[in-house]
């Protein structure tokens, strides 16, 4: 009788481990599918992939760890940043092939200028399928922007070597970046930042362009260029009243698994 019962109640949490599993693996399969890929997207980047982390061992670095990204529009560069540590630490430069307009923000939709500011980049941004072979969306825009009445969409950094307001970096570069963000997101790391500055933001740069209009804008990204620097952390940034905010960033970043 007793054995009976203890079978019973067996059998009983067995079924409901089954229950929960069940409702449990559609949740999983959402959560994965927030980084979409496509067949193509996979032969790009297992074409790099053993470069890549032939490189990054070499700077004692590891592919999935966190990233950060920073854009220089007048020298032409963009910046991939690995977390190592909880800091941040270079790994590679690459040459932007093209952007579009000069030195200053984006401001409305089809004005041909590509922006400056502080972005974040989600799983769900990465786009597998763009006709500029890969790209990702660097999320203009953002709060800021839109208090400042700024407008525009589908702002890119992609592949080829052609821009209407976005990033182009031609395509074996962006498979590169492209396999660097997507195996952050498999690890782990929800959001990495992104930010745009019209050029290096030193005093001395700065002081250059003093007379410009957009001489306060690019005061307030430059509080955010100069933390970086000093911590290689990524600084919190919020929006209000129309101006970013800059503060330090106190929390431990993410770590590897």
């Amino acid at each position: 009788e007793k054995y009976k019962l203890e079978e019973s109640m067996q059998k009983k949490n067995i079924f409901l481990a089954l229950i929960i599993i069940m409702f449990a693996l559609p949740c999983f399969a959402k959560e994965q599918s927030e980084v979409p890929t496509t067949p193509r997207a996979e032969r790009a980047m297992s074409r790099v992939k053993p470069r890549v982390n032939k490189e990054l061992t070499t700077k004692g670095l590891q592919l999935g760890a966190p990233i950060f990204m920073r854009i220089f529009k007048l020298s032409n560069e963009l910046e991939v940043w690995v977390e190592k540590e909880a800091r941040y630490e270079l790994f590679k430069t690459y040459p932007i092939c093209s952007y579009s307009g000069y030195v200053g923000p984006k401001l409305r939709e089809g004005d041909w200028q590509s922006p400056e500011g502080f972005y974040r980049v989600s799983g769900a941004q990465m786009n597998p399928q763009s006709r500029f072979h890969l790209s990702f969306n660097i999320g203009y825009p953002n709060k800021f922007d839109a208090s400042n009445s700024r407008t525009g969409s589908a702002i890119m950094v992609h592949g080829q070597c052609v821009s209407q307001g976005c990033f182009a970096m031609g395509n074996k570069q962006i498979e590169e970046i492209y396999l660097m963000a997507y195996q952050a997101f498999l690890k782990g790391q929800e959001q990495f930042s992104l930010h745009i500055f019209p050029f290096r933001m030193t005093r001395k740069n700065l002081r250059k362009y003093r007379d410009s209009p957009w001489f306060d804008f690019w005061s307030d990204l430059r509080k955010g260029y100069s933390l970086f620097e000093r911590e290689r952390r990524v600084p919190v940034v919020t929006s209000d009243q129309g101006r970013y905010i800059v503060r330090r960033n106190r929390r431990r970043l993410a770590m590897m698994d």
